[in-house]
């Protein structure tokens, strides 16, 4: 079986050293999530999903779909890695019920900031990139309990801000999240405004500029990150 050769393969490649070191930096992330951690640096996790993929790529979507859940369900970093990279190289097969199975992913087996960031910034994005009709259901993301959640409904949208789509959603999600407490997601859509202000810098600058009295400073200095000087001197001041 294909899982049980990744598996093994893994293994092989663990680096225990790094495994100790992923498990501290993680431990707070993870605290209501148990996630496995082999220990395989990330570069040779991408070669072994590239050499695996490559046997079952001429299988049908679906099949590899299942696999994709095979690999989450064991809650494995790596594996999930693989499994999210896997959904990516499919993404010229999306079609429109593939939103639910990927929302269901985010809220089962998304336990922090990396992971989040791994599925949204390139199978998902490109899904809500290919279908901008589900943004709406993006929103509701954005009052989720699970900070996760919150923070996928900003990052979610930078691949299609980096193709010149979705702006206005983006304005709109900063707009729910504007004062959320938590500093992951304010980074997130922070970070979701920076990458916007590559293509629509005026446009950005004075959305920071309407909310700078309220929005939090951590999301601020993210989302002007990439301004001239003058501008970020003016995002900054009080008046």
């Amino acid at each position: 079986m294909i899982i049980k050769e990744i598996r093994q393969e893994l293994r092989k490649n663990a680096d225990h050293e790094y495994r100790d070191s992923v498990r501290k930096f993680t431990k707070k992330e993870d605290r209501n999530d148990r996630v496995i951690h082999y220990g395989v640096k990330t570069p040779i996790v991408r070669k072994v999903s590239a050499k695996y993929y490559s046997q079952i790529k001429t299988k049908p979507k679906e099949e590899i779909f299942s696999l994709c859940e095979d690999l989450l369900k064991f809650r494995n970093s790596e594996e999930r890695t693989i499994a999210f990279d896997w959904a990516f190289r499919l993404r010229e097969h999306y079609i429109a019920s593939d939103f639910y199975i990927f929302e269901s992913w985010l809220e089962n087996y998304v336990t922090g900031w990396g992971s989040c960031d791994d599925l949204c910034t390139h199978a998902f994005g490109c899904f809500i990139y290919r279908f901008p009709e589900f943004v709406s259901s993006v929103k509701k993301w954005a009052k989720s309990g699970n900070r996760w959640m919150r923070r996928a409904s900003a990052v979610v949208l930078i691949y299609s801000l980096r193709r010149k789509q979705a702006l206005d959603s983006a304005f709109g999600m900063a707009d729910i999240l504007l004062l959320d407490k938590e500093d992951l997601v304010q980074k997130g859509y922070g970070w979701m405004l920076k990458e916007a202000s590559n293509l629509y810098p005026q446009e950005v600058f004075q959305y920071v500029m309407n909310h700078k009295a309220e929005m939090p400073r951590t999301a601020l200095r993210y989302a002007i990150e990439k301004m001239p000087p003058e501008w970020k001197k003016k995002t900054m001041t009080k008046e």
